[in-house]
C-alpha cells in the first residue's frame, strides 16, 4: 500500500466554494481501482485547513490518480484558493 497525506491551507474567504469541491474530488478519487481511502478532515479549531489521508494500492496507481480529469479539474479550479500545501507519502503501509 501506499499513503499520501496531505494538509492544505485554504484562503478563508474561499472556504464555502473549496469544501464541495474538496469532498467530490474524494468521491471521484474513490471510484478509480486503485485508491482505497480518501478521507477529507477537517476540525473547527482549524477553520481553515483540509487534511486528506488517502491509501492507493501502489505508487503507480497514484500517479495514475494526479491524470485523472477529476483531479485535473478540481486542482484548476481550487489552485487560486490553495495558499499553503503540505504533502507526504508513505511506501510503507501496514493495516
Amino acid at each position: 500500500m501506499f499513503a499520501v497525506v496531505v494538509t492544505l491551507t485554504i484562503d478563508p474567504a474561499q472556504w464555502d466554494v473549496f469544501l464541495p469541491l474538496m469532498h467530490a474530488n474524494a468521491d471521484a478519487s474513490l471510484t478509480e481501482s486503485g485508491c482505497s481511502y480518501f478521507d477529507t478532515c477537517t476540525d473547527p479549531d482549524r477553520p481553515n485547513e483540509v487534511f486528506l489521508y488517502e491509501l492507493y494500492e501502489d505508487a503507480a496507481a497514484f500517479a495514475a490518480h494526479l491524470k485523472t480529469p477529476h483531479f485535473l479539474a478540481f486542482d484548476g479550479a481550487v489552485k487560486n484558493m490553495v495558499i499553503g500545501r503540505d504533502v507526504r507519502t508513505f511506501a510503507g503501509v501496514r493495516q
